[in-house]
């Protein structure tokens, strides 16, 4: 089944790790076979993989984009997310979501899924934020 994806001005995405840049007018697009694609939005920089749950992103996302070097990407993963679960035992339900997809090599489930992660952690980070700045 083809994939139609709209493409905002100067929108960019990997196609096949091939970095795509759309011109100065919306644009739409169909892929009509299966290749690993990621659009702009979704995409994370090695920079700014800055916290713990980014950095687990950032390990899926390299999953998906970099074939080759699957098992390496696979094994830094698996690190950040036994540090995770020592930290953070609560998030482990959604860790085992999340593994099912790698497991199953799933990763742009994994990737989507994993944005969670990131949305609670920065949740947390603004709570703590408001907290210290009430004292």
């Amino acid at each position: 089944m083809a994939l139609k994806i709209t493409l905002r001005p100067r929108e960019r995405m990997v196609i096949d790790r091939a970095v795509v840049t759309n011109g100065n007018s919306r644009t739409e697009i169909t892929v009509e076979n299966n290749v690993v694609l990621l659009r702009e939005k979704d995409i994370l920089s090695e920079k700014d993989a800055d916290t713990l749950c980014r950095r687990i992103y950032f390990a899926i996302q390299l999953m998906y984009l970099d074939g080759e070097r699957e098992m390496t990407h696979q094994k830094s993963y698996w690190k950040l997310v036994e540090l995770l679960v020592r930290t953070s035992p609560w998030l482990t339900g959604r860790i085992d979501r999340i593994n099912g997809h790698i497991l199953g090599r799933q990763y742009y489930r994994a990737l989507k899924l994993s944005r969670t992660l990131i949305d609670y952690e920065q949740e947390v980070i603004d709570r703590v934020s408001e907290s210290a700045q009430c004292l």
